[in-house]
């Protein structure tokens, strides 16, 4: 009995130990040992579940994955509302079609429009080739810019001489004079603004103009002129400084003129005639400032006139203090670019060396003489 049980056992490191019949092997003395291999154990295939799919993704099953976020059944039914993802191959990609305008129009029941099937990639080189010549056009126009006549890509610009001409009379004038400038405006301009005046009358009248362009322009006054010389009697400073209440009142009304610039004129009246007493006339007192030649400050640009002046503070100072009244420095330097006291043309205008031969001192004139209105 104890031989029985001592067959089951095996021996290692001397010790014995108990194997089972599968896994002994008998050794007998008189046979050689052969090599024994084991046959290879088939286990079975492991099957996944979607849940053990999702806490185990392989990496081969990455694209799986996305299938199946998107909805797609393996079964073939679409459980989402999501298209199902169609393949891209290049050549499923339709060739791209321009449409070809044709000169002539098509009559009823004929192709107006000829389809031209183009490659792609060709319109975008297209408007890449058409972006790079505007690139250069343009860079030839800004070197070529201010030329009147140059071969430019093979071709003669021409230019109309007439236009020419007509263009560098518009430079040569002062430059607030432009080509939508009033007729009226460039005729004054032309003809007047710059002269010297030494006349009273005339003095009076640009001195009221110009404190009337307070608020309006140069152009609106000249077209009111005969408005203005109608309501204070053509500017006689002798029948202006006689005005009543009520007639100052009808002026205003009938002429639309503000009623304290009507009564500024008729106070002005009487200061003209107390200055025509004390100096002679108007015409000896304010040119008597200037020493009785115009002042040429030789602007070349008319943003270098000023709008006010020491000439023009000094003599609105004594204006004020002699009880006239609008007649601010820069209102009075106004009057004296219109009376010619300064002859602020640019030196570009050709008015500007015709104003200068223009220009003689006052005293050699026979000035008008003003008599007291209550007299």
């Amino acid at each position: 009995m104890c031989n029985s049980k001592m067959r089951g056992l095996a021996q290692i490191d001397g010790r014995p130990v108990l194997q089972p019949a599968s896994n002994r092997v008998v050794i007998e003395p008189n046979k050689p040992m052969k090599n024994i291999v084991p046959s290879p154990i088939t286990l079975p295939k492991p099957t996944l579940t979607t849940n053990d799919a999702k806490l185990s993704p392989l990496p081969k099953l990455k694209r799986e994955k996305a299938v199946l976020k998107r909805g797609i059944d393996p079964n073939g039914l679409n459980s989402s509302g999501e298209k199902p993802p169609t393949p891209r191959s290049a050549a499923s990609k339709p060739p791209v079609v321009a449409i070809k305008k044709s000169k002539k129009v098509a009559p009823v029941g004929q192709p107006g429009l000829e389809p031209v099937v183009v490659a792609a990639g060709t319109i975008a080189a297209a408007q890449r080739k058409q972006a790079s010549l505007m690139q250069q056009q343009r860079k030839m126009r800004i070197a070529h810019y201010g030329r009147t006549a140059e071969k430019l890509q093979g071709k003669e610009a021409l230019v109309d001489s007439a236009n020419v001409v007509e263009a560098n009379q518009d430079e040569k004038r002062c430059s607030f004079i432009t080509s939508n400038s009033d007729p009226l405006y460039l005729a004054y301009h032309d003809e007047e603004w710059g002269a010297p005046v030494h006349d009273d009358r005339a003095l009076f009248e640009l001195l009221v103009l110009s404190g009337f362009q307070v608020g309006m322009d140069w152009t609106t006054i000249l077209k009111r002129r005969h408005e203005f010389r109608a309501a204070f009697s053509g500017f006689a400073a002798e029948e202006v400084c006689n005005f009543t209440e009520k007639q100052i009142t009808t002026i205003s009304l009938e002429y639309g003129i503000d009623i304290g610039r009507v009564r500024g004129v008729a106070d002005n009246a009487n200061r003209v005639l107390e200055v025509g007493k004390e100096f002679g006339s108007l015409s000896n007192y304010l040119w008597g400032f200037v020493n009785h030649k115009p002042l040429v400050p030789g602007y070349r640009s008319c943003r270098k006139i000023p709008v006010k002046t020491s000439k023009s503070d000094s003599i609105s100072r004594d204006l004020i203090r002699r009880g006239f009244r609008f007649v601010g420095p820069t209102v009075v330097l106004s009057f004296m670019q219109a009376a010619g006291l300064t002859n602020d043309h640019l030196l570009s205008c050709p008015r500007h060396a015709a104003v200068s031969l223009l220009s003689r001192p006052a005293a050699e004139l026979t000035s008008s003489k003003y008599h007291d209105c209550t007299a």
